[in-house]
């Protein structure tokens, strides 16, 4: 049997993880694309930033493409990770899941009853 390279287990990794996301590439959480993430941090989809000149940036690219998770459940990308870090860096376990609580038991009283 033949070994998998480094390359080779970071595709087997994230088509699995389509294969759990029924073929969505997108965060599980927010529904971010990718690119929409790179863009989100301020680089294009090749990983140079979108406004280098503006910022004076020299030499700066996003050589890793380390901004979406595939070896959880579900595909996370690095934008979730930072909010639920902050969250939980802030001791808000409790908060975080009574949120989810209300989201999904109390969801009409989080809205208004009409629009104005």
């Amino acid at each position: 049997m033949a070994e998998v390279s480094g390359l080779d287990k970071e595709f087997q990794e994230y088509f699995e993880a389509l294969d759990r996301s029924r073929g969505q590439d997108r965060c599980y959480i927010c529904r971010r694309t990718a690119a929409e993430v790179k863009a989100f941090f301020g680089f294009d989809e090749d990983g140079i930033p979108t406004e280098a000149q503006n910022f004076g940036l020299e030499d700066v690219v996003l050589e890793k493409t380390d901004i979406m998770s595939y070896r959880g459940l579900r595909p996370v990308c690095a934008v979730c990770q930072l909010n639920f870090d902050a969250i939980f860096m802030l001791s808000e376990h409790d908060v975080l899941r009574g949120l989810q609580e209300e989201m999904e038991h109390d969801r009409e009283k989080l809205w208004p009853d009409h629009p104005d």
